[in-house]
């Protein structure tokens, strides 16, 4: 019997449509817009006017829908624009299932204008796979195939390079499939692990942003109470893991070797939770924890795994992990010594610190912040505190010009929400064209 058949677009579009990714973010040009002809009317499309804008909206909104944002790009020069985006959306580990045009294939042996060249190798190393298919009839299974590697923990970007003239050739449509995204840490390594916990005089954890990822808010705060440890933010996590206003938070760890050590002395069990061990920013000497203390890991992420200079690492989702390690008892302790906190910023002259101050007092109880305006970091650790879970996002890349943008796409996927984007002047200078996709949306950004 013969197998059904539809064109590329139509098996394209359905699988999109079966794996839930209706939004396309996108900046089209000549070699895309084939895709777009008899757009399906269950479909969303965002525009962007610049590609860094339109990968940054992506990311922003993958992140808060918690699942995976599919993105068009225009050729070699749309991928180019992109690439500041691209990664720090690869750092973030926001899986985007990217596409770009490429030219004909009839003509790509001539450099045709709009082609691209090795189309797979622009955007690496910042993917976790790439590929222009062979034939026109594959590219939809090599669109699913980037999907579900975008999925895998640890999440992150891919990249799917598509000729114009596939879109209305004949291919077979794709089976529906499922392939599992949650990993389950080493049973004997995690009970290991809990007996290191319930043994330690002091312990402290370390949260990063896979605490978040993960969905494992609540279970951290029951591990944190249970053994009255002291909960500290990994350094420059991009996400909030921890209430920051909660008896037992410490702060947050800065991204300097020594000054971690000196933070963490008198502790004799460091247990990071969802981060590496450690994010440095500066170069540094000596122990990366202090003397006679333990280190156990639990990361969504084998190369921090590997990479981990010191104790037991477990690559495991972080609330399964989590909730493994609550199964074991925990002595009485008494709770750690209470952090010093900032005092309240006058009102006489208009800082940045009585700026984030008041925008605490003011906002709605489940507002969301997305933050790029590194100068006032410390300010905004010591006078606006994350309380709720997933109310807090900024870039783990460093570069700038991603939260303009990842705001815009953050109050798409949360149009409950009230999202305040907290921008320096220079950051938003990168990728103002933003404001424009958030007026057009008519979204509740402030």
């Amino acid at each position: 019997m013969q197998a059904m058949s539809v064109t590329v677009r139509e098996a394209v579009f359905a699988l999109l449509r079966d794996v839930g990714l209706t939004t396309i973010f996108g900046n089209p040009g000549s070699t895309e817009l084939p895709m777009f002809r008899d757009f399906p009317a269950d479909f969303r499309y965002v525009l962007g006017l610049q590609e860094s804008v339109v990968v940054a909206m992506a990311d922003g909104f993958a992140q808060a829908h918690a699942t995976a944002a599919f993105v068009n790009l225009h050729s070699a020069i749309g991928v180019g624009h992109a690439v500041g985006s691209l990664f720090t959306a690869y750092r973030n580990q926001t899986p985007l299932l990217i596409t770009a045009g490429q030219q004909a294939r009839s003509i790509l042996p001539f450099e045709p204008f709009l082609y691209s060249e090795q189309a797979p190798n622009l955007p690496r190393p910042y993917v976790k796979w790439s590929c222009e298919p062979a034939r026109a009839e594959d590219v939809p299974a090599a669109l699913a195939r980037a999907y579900f590697t975008a999925m895998q923990p640890p999440r992150g970007p891919t990249f799917v390079s598509v000729p114009v003239d596939d879109w209305d050739r004949s291919c077979t449509p794709l089976p529906h499939r499922e392939v599992s995204i949650t990993v389950d840490g080493d049973p004997s390594l995690l009970a290991r692990a809990a007996s290191m916990l319930s043994a330690a005089r002091r312990p402290a954890l370390v949260v990063g942003a896979s605490v978040a990822r993960d969905a494992a808010w609540t279970e951290v705060i029951a591990l944190a109470e249970r053994h009255q440890a002291a909960v500290w933010v990994s350094p420059l996590s991009s996400r909030n893991s921890f209430p920051e206003r909660h008896p037992l938070f410490a702060g947050f760890l800065p991204a300097d070797r020594e000054q971690i050590v000196a933070r963490l002395e008198g502790c004799d069990l460091i247990v990071v939770l969802g981060a590496p061990v450690f994010t440095y920013h500066v170069e540094g000497r000596g122990p990366h924890i202090p003397q006679g203390a333990s280190l156990v890991q639990l990361t969504d992420d084998p190369e921090a795994a590997a990479r981990a200079p010191v104790g037991l690492s477990i690559v495991t989702n972080l609330r399964l992990g989590i909730r493994a390690l609550l199964a074991a008892d925990a002595p009485t302790r008494p709770p750690p010594p209470a952090p010093g906190r900032a005092p309240r910023a006058p009102p006489e002259r208009l800082t940045d610190r009585y700026l984030l101050q008041q925008i605490a007092a003011l906002r709605p109880p489940a507002s969301i912040v997305v933050e790029e305006a590194p100068s006032s970091r410390g300010a905004m650790h010591d006078h606006l505190p994350m309380l709720e879970p997933d109310s807090f996002y900024t870039c783990a890349s460093g570069g700038l010009g991603h939260g303009l943008p990842a705001a815009v796409g953050v109050a798409l996927a949360r149009p409950d929400r009230r999202v305040i984007a907290l921008l320096g002047d220079g950051s938003a200078m990168y990728s103002i064209q933003g404001l424009w996709s958030a007026a057009e949306l008519a979204l509740p950004v402030a």
